[in-house]
């Protein structure tokens, strides 16, 4: 906003104690605190820490100290209230629960796309949409056609993900060589992408279904649906019924981070106030001297002329990229890489459908969707995007790291060889595609220029 302060900075004269530490010429804050804050404002900053925490849990389960990765993650954590007990180890908490808030921020995002982003007129997101669709049929297809009938048939959901932060971080680290229309269809395409994803958990990675909870689950949907009808706009009535729908849907049966893609669907998306109105009677009705009663007042009306679903996403996002997902990552990509495993992977049909799947069927998928929806009339690229980009766009939607593995623990038994074999393809896979992908869309910057 014009003539805010900027809290790194004492150079503005509105201080009248002083800056705050950030601001300071302390030692610390000139060479820790502030070049930390502008890292996190970096675009690709999500992507570099989770690199480094998936590189840490790499060393750390592959180090002498191994033991000691696993003993920690599979540490039992109970919650107890009275008799009732929900015991699950460190890492099922994470994944069950940490993780909600990553997918709490997809539903946002979700939310915000279909009302106020590319998303609202279909046609003219037809192309990312038909190639994230075609994106996830061709991966399952190339996978189930290695592992039908085998011990890893359960996998053919690994390969449909892409990881939104890996690969919206490989455009930002381009910079401008990269045309700023490849970036809002590549974040089209991983929006539409996750909607398929969270369906496939929803549907197909459901076990032991309980009724009862669910219907719980539906009535804390029904609860959400009221409070917004009855125009209820403290945040206490809608964190206490989202808690009741994570707990109904985790003991459901039906995994829990659907709850969180649910409670972003229901954000509103749309302003309780006007914001030209809020803002004029703000500016129209401020008194000389603000008490606290004043500041909560003037607090609601600039709050208020802002989305909820806007306001919940820019509160939730370095919560979702520099916590959920790096410890998610430190959880889950202990991948052991001993010879015996690489072995044993190497000639496994589950590693080589999620290499196949994420390396070669993405790419496929997405070109030939988009290329069809084209030829059709259905849509056209955006300008200032050739099919050069569009090709390296498509190999950037192989990197499906975090959902990918995601959806392998779900798939498989924890610990098992498939699991295993399934962790070291999508790393693999993860890898080749970024490089490819990169590769493809420098040459391709190279070739619009010249």
């Amino acid at each position: 906003m014009t003539g805010e302060p900027d809290p790194t900075s004492g150079n503005d004269g509105l201080w009248r104690t002083g800056p705050v530490w950030l601001a300071s010429d302390r030692s610390l804050a000139r060479f820790v605190g502030r070049p930390v804050a502008a890292f996190l404002r970096v675009e690709a900053a999500g992507g570099i820490v989770l690199l480094m925490a998936a590189v840490v849990a790499l060393a750390w389960a592959n180090s002498p100290w191994s033991a000691s990765y696993e003993a920690l993650w599979t540490t039992d954590v109970a919650l107890r209230i009275g008799s009732w007990e929900l015991a699950q180890e460190a890492r099922e908490w994470v994944n069950d629960g940490l993780m909600v808030l990553f997918f709490l921020a997809v539903g946002l995002e979700i939310k915000y796309e279909l009302v106020s982003g590319e998303l609202r007129d279909p046609r003219s997101a037809a192309v990312p949409i038909v190639a994230a669709l075609g994106g996830m049929v061709v991966p399952a297809a190339l996978y189930a056609a290695l592992n039908t009938g085998g011990e890893g048939s359960a996998g053919w959901g690994i390969p449909m993900a892409t990881d939104i932060a890996f690969a919206l971080g490989v455009v930002a680290l381009l910079g401008r060589r990269i045309p700023a229309p490849a970036r809002v269809f590549l974040l089209t395409l991983a929006i539409v992408d996750d909607i398929g994803a969270v369906a496939v958990i929803g549907i197909f990675y459901t076990e032991d279904l309980s009724l009862a909870w669910l219907g719980a689950a539906v009535a804390g949907v029904a609860a959400i649906v009221v409070l917004r009808r009855l125009r209820v706009w403290s945040l206490y009535p809608y964190l206490l019924a989202g808690g009741f729908l994570w707990l109904a849907t985790e003991l459901s049966g039906v995994h829990a981070t659907i709850a969180g893609v649910v409670l972003g669907l229901l954000a509103p998306a749309k302003p309780l106030l006007d914001e030209e109105r809020a803002r004029r009677y703000a500016r129209e009705s401020a008194p000389e001297q603000f008490d606290a009663a004043d500041v909560r007042r003037y607090r609601f009306l600039l709050g208020e002329s802002v989305p909820v679903a806007e306001r919940l996403e820019y509160f939730l996002h370095p919560w979702s990229s520099f916590v959920v997902l790096p410890v998610f990552a430190l959880a889950n990509a202990g991948i052991d890489l001993s010879a015996e495993v690489l072995g044993d992977a190497a000639a496994s049909a589950v590693t080589a459908g999620v290499l196949l799947g994420l390396v070669v069927g993405k790419p496929l998928g997405i070109l030939s969707a988009s290329w069809l929806t084209v030829r059709l009339g259905l849509g056209q690229l955006p300008s200032s995007m050739t099919w050069g980009v569009l090709s390296g766009l498509a190999m950037l939607g192989g990197i499906g790291f975090t959902v990918s593995l995601f959806i392998a623990g779900l798939a498989f038994p924890p610990g098992s060889l498939p699991e295993a074999d399934a962790k070291v393809g999508i790393l693999a896979a993860s890898c080749l595609a970024a490089l490819l992908g990169a590769a493809t869309l420098l040459a391709a910057s190279r070739r619009q220029r010249d």
